[in-house]
């Protein structure tokens, strides 16, 4: 059974550094066992306008972790030392 989301990878088709980031990201989530999911920005205007010269952007449990690149020890910290929120579309909607 697919484990909820904490972390949320924004990325757009076509950006190499979205590749990237989501590689990482898939690493790291399968090997802690967490769930993660990819959005596109260009599926949805509001987060196309905030973020499209920022992709990929990361958060993990509802917070930002960073823009263009992942850092693999970040990531794992921010897996390890964050209260698990789950990173719904409810909470996209509301923030973004």
């Amino acid at each position: 059974m697919p484990q909820d989301p904490r972390v949320l990878l924004l990325t757009r088709a076509g950006c190499h550094l979205c590749v990237e980031a989501g590689a990482v990201v898939r690493r790291i989530c399968e090997e802690l066992g967490v769930g993660w999911r990819e959005l596109d920005v260009d599926d949805d205007e509001r987060l196309r306008e905030k973020y499209t010269d920022h992709v990929p952007v990361t958060f993990v449990d509802q917070e930002l972790l960073g823009y263009w690149f992942v850092d693999d020890a970040a990531l794992r910290v921010a897996l390890a030392r964050g209260k698990p929120r789950i990173m719904t579309d409810d909470w996209l909607l509301a923030h973004h």
